[in-house]
């Protein structure tokens, strides 16, 4: 079991550096909220992706990944989440001059639902799940583990990205700077949103 853990590392690694939902998200929270916003959603991120990988242990994860249906399902509410998300980031910053705290619920909410409708997290867990579980390892204690060394490679990578984006906060996305963040973000996300609901499988 250890052997195949260090084998899956730097399958982590490359997942967790690979830009996408989450980087939005945390670089939006940590520039709109700060450092602390965007640590609730990692964490929010980080129990979406204990909650696939319990999924793939007993077999829901493979479901969504072999049926066209249930992809096609996950797929389009990701892609509206991700479009709503967009849309109220486009939107939020023409309603005053500074954009108001947002509450620590909200971004709990964000990265767990933006995770949980990832329908490549499914896939992902689906299809590389079965490639490093040892013949006769228990289904589960794999999967958290696995869950656990993905959730560990991003506590480390988002942390900083937001401790980074957090320190140049003042400098620079305060004011009207602060506003062309939320827009650029809301941009991102819709765009994702988008991309996820044409793409094929």
């Amino acid at each position: 079991m250890l052997h195949a853990l260090l084998t899956f590392v730097p399958v982590a690694a490359l997942l967790t550096v690979t830009p996408g939902v989450s980087t939005a998200l945390v670089v939006r929270s940590a520039a709109r909220d700060g450092q602390r916003a965007a640590r609730v959603i990692i964490l929010g991120n980080s129990l979406a992706i204990f909650a696939w990988a319990v999924l793939a242990a007993i077999g829901v994860a493979a479901v969504v990944a072999a049926s066209a249906e249930a992809y096609a399902v996950v797929k389009l509410v990701g892609a509206a989440v991700l479009i709503v998300l967009g849309l109220q980031a486009l939107l939020r910053h023409r309603e005053a001059e500074e954009p108001a705290p947002v509450e620590r619920g909200t971004h709990l909410r964000d990265g767990l639902v933006t995770g949980l409708a990832n329908p490549k997290l499914g896939v992902f867990f689906a299809a590389l799940f079965p490639q490093f579980v040892p013949e006769g390892a228990p289904l589960l204690p794999m999967a958290l583990a696995m869950a656990a060394t993905i959730v560990a490679m991003d506590l480390a990578y988002f942390s900083t990205l937001a401790w980074l984006v957090a320190r140049a906060r003042h400098a620079f996305v305060e004011g009207a700077w602060g506003r062309r963040v939320e827009r650029l973000t809301g941009v991102v996300l819709v765009g994702l949103g988008l991309r996820l609901a044409l793409e094929e499988r």
